[in-house]
């Protein structure tokens, strides 16, 4: 819930979240029903809206769940829900069928054949295949109806296989990427071994460097979005899987800044301020070069340090995230305008205790700033400062 308000408050027009079956996201970030109806309430306060994932490959005994499910997501009123098999297709329809379908992009659509059949069986908006390119994406849109909507990813995590059907980690692990169970193991780092000369390993290096071979680029597109709008893209859609809310609130908020307008070149900076392995526009112009030259690491350069719960009387209200201290300099995430920086010249507790750092989690301290701030915003410090 934390990181679905980020992304209402910092701009997103619509957010999709997991529920309590057939979702790619760990158990733990599932909505339960109640947590659910909480959530489409919120978001319709806004007027803007929900979307829940039903996407994962279903077995026989899933699919009366996913009618059920559907039914049930209805009467909360779900705006849409976003499937990838055709049997859990065809079990909403049948159960629920005025609840809007979106294609996953699990279900590689990347034709306008394909796109037609969907359209016919009643999916509403097409999530394109990881793989489409520009050139793609615009054949599709011109020989489609224009009721069928084309939603494209445009940043976040890629996984290294076909729109992530992948079974690296049910083989190595027993944990299926395709059950919302992957352990990631494409970024784990390899080493080569020659079939007659067992047990000796060779790092695979590159350029001096080395690499974890499978491991992807996060995709980033803040440079194109005029480029796939003109190709016929209705919806930019952000992965924010098991992200916290302080990414959410950071990548949502540049996106939001671009398409409104803003300094392009800051927009683009932002995206460097939260955990990401090496940017890429992925596959949008053809083939990927030097996709999986990286060592599987995150980088960033801003450390998010707490939440703001309010400012009042030149103080703000924090709930302390990660370290700070007396000193350091911090900046002011707050939604639609450049961050804002300042000194911290005083750290306080609630009983008014001085404080010269910050070290404990959860803490609600009080630090005296002259910057208009509001509750929802986010602190953050650079790496080097």
């Amino acid at each position: 819930m934390e990181s679905l308000e980020a992304a209402l408050r910092f701009g997103a027009d619509a957010v999709y979240v997991g529920g309590e079956t057939l979702q790619l996201r760990a158990k733990s970030a599932g909505f339960d029903r109640d947590t659910m109806t909480a959530a489409v309430e919120r978001v319709h306060r806004e007027k803007k809206r929900l979307y829940v994932a039903l996407n994962s490959l279903a077995k026989n005994e899933e699919i009366p769940l996913a009618g059920e499910y559907a039914r049930t997501l209805y009467h909360m009123g779900a705006d849409a829900v976003i499937a990838s098999d055709l049997g859990v297709i065809s079990e909403i329809r049948r159960a629920a069928p005025e609840l809007e379908i979106h294609l996953s992009t699990q279900a590689s659509c990347m034709n306008y054949a394909s796109a037609r059949a969907y359209h016919d069986l009643g999916v509403k908006r097409i999530v394109l295949a990881r793989e489409t390119t520009v050139e793609d994406i615009a054949r599709i849109r011109a020989m489609t109806p224009k009721t069928l909507e084309l939603e494209a990813f445009v940043h976040g995590a890629m996984c290294m296989a076909v729109s992530g059907r992948c079974i690296i980690s049910s083989y190595l692990t027993g944990r299926s990427g395709n059950r919302g169970e992957c352990a990631q193991p494409c970024r784990w780092s390899y080493a080569l071994m020659e079939e007659k000369r067992p047990g000796e390993y060779f790092p695979i290096e590159e350029d001096g460097g080395y690499t974890a071979i499978l491991s992807s680029h996060d995709l980033c597109c803040i440079d194109m979005l005029g480029e796939l709008r003109d190709a016929g893209v209705t919806s930019f859609k952000i992965e924010g899987r098991m992200k916290t809310a302080y990414y959410v609130a950071s990548v949502v908020n540049a996106y939001r800044m671009a398409l409104d307008g803003g300094d392009i070149e800051y927009c683009r900076r932002e995206l460097e301020g939260v955990k990401h392995r090496p940017y890429s526009d992925g596959f949008y112009h053809g083939y990927v070069r030097n996709n999986h030259a990286n060592d599987g690491r995150y980088r960033q350069e801003c450390v998010f340090v707490g939440n703001i719960l309010e400012s009042r009387d030149g103080f703000l209200k924090v709930r302390q995230r990660n370290n700070f201290k007396v000193g350091q300099t911090l900046e002011i995430l707050s939604p639609g305008r450049r961050a804002e920086s300042f000194e911290v010249t005083r750290i306080l507790t609630d009983t008014g205790e001085e404080r010269d750092a910050a070290p404990h989690p959860n803490e609600i301290l009080y630090i005296p700033c002259g910057i208009d701030a509001g509750a929802g915003d986010f602190l953050r410090r650079r790496e080097d400062g």
